[in-house]
């Protein structure tokens, strides 16, 4: 939910992102034109992590049901509820942080801590995304809303406290990953696999740990003042929570296309196993060789080999639940 945004290009503008925003001067001597509002409320709303939402359409797949139009359509609206929930968080997110942003490489250029986005519209935003996708959510299903409103309540925890606490942040993160799977499922009223839950816990560990390794790596003296959390971390102790999770993940999905009652009846998964293992892979090159991470939604679609990985990976695995 935090990961940082990219940076705008930086123009010929003359007013530094702190000086816009009436703090002063950026400490970091960066000048850029200022944002216009509806280019700053976009922005803010980081439509680029809308990606990670991707997640709820886990059940439709997984489910063979790519063929019911009404569990397609039920999918694409929580997808669309989750959209507007994790935009409405990521808004009072960058409000709270807004101060520690502007100390941030990248982060100072959000048009909140900017100053592109006054507060008072962030937070007048967050109140109408949240009530607008906790009232979709009652439409599409009681238990569905159930679940969106816990992933909501979750992340904000995070934004104002679990971000903080050591190991407690990385397992919030894979939690609202996990969630989103569940709430596509329960969309769609299929049935939850253990499977499901376990192979995107230890998934979304992955990520969440890759992310931190990042910022550990890459943010520099002031990592403490961006996330306090980070003074309880080490590049060492989080490689080896890596290892865990990654030989844990890879084991899962084996396991699941082997052994699980999907597997059963779609034996072809088998053959998706090459994929996930040259994604994994391709990840850990990407975050140990080339020191990426921090931004895994920018990376998955920057890099090309991972992005056609996982295009293949995805239509291979629609194509043999479609066919079998």
């Amino acid at each position: 939910m935090s990961a940082p945004e990219t940076d705008p290009p930086i123009t010929g503008g003359t007013q530094s992102a702190g000086a816009h925003q009436g703090g002063g001067a950026d400490p970091h001597g960066a000048a850029r034109a200022p944002l216009s509002r509806p280019q700053a409320f976009v922005r803010a709303l980081r439509p680029k992590q809308w990606s990670k939402n991707l997640f709820v359409f886990a059940g439709l797949i997984f489910a063979g049901e790519m063929r019911n139009i009404e569990a397609v359509g039920l999918t694409l609206a929580a997808f669309a509820c989750f959209c507007a929930l994790s935009s409405a968080v990521y808004l009072v997110n960058d409000v709270a942080d807004r101060e520690r942003d502007r100390l941030h490489p990248r982060k100072r250029f959000r048009p909140i801590a900017s100053g592109d986005l006054p507060v008072g519209a962030a937070l007048m935003a967050f109140a109408v995304l949240s009530a607008g996708g906790i009232a979709a959510a009652a439409f599409i299903g009681w238990k569905f809303a159930l679940i969106a409103a816990g992933y909501w309540l979750l992340m904000l925890a995070y934004t104002f406290v679990l971000k903080h606490e050591v190991i407690l942040d990385v397992f919030a993160i894979a939690a609202g990953f996990v969630l989103r799977a569940l709430a596509g499922a329960v969309a769609i009223d299929v049935k939850i696999s253990s499977w499901l839950i376990i192979c995107t816990t230890f998934a979304a560990l992955f990520l969440a740990l890759s992310k931190r390794r990042a910022e550990l790596a890459t943010i520099g003296d002031n990592n403490y003042e961006q996330r306090r959390s980070l003074e309880h971390y080490s590049i060492g102790f989080i490689d080896q929570m890596i290892s865990v999770v990654t030989a844990a993940t890879l084991v899962c999905y084996m396991l699941y296309t082997a052994q699980s009652e999907t597997a059963m009846r779609h034996s072809g998964l088998m053959f998706t196993i090459p994929f996930v293992l040259y994604g994994i892979f391709r990840y850990l090159y990407l975050v140990y060789r080339k020191e990426q991470g921090e931004t895994p939604e920018q990376m998955i679609v920057e890099d090309r080999p991972l992005l056609v990985n996982l295009l293949l990976w995805a239509a291979l695995s629609a194509l043999i639940m479609w066919r079998t």
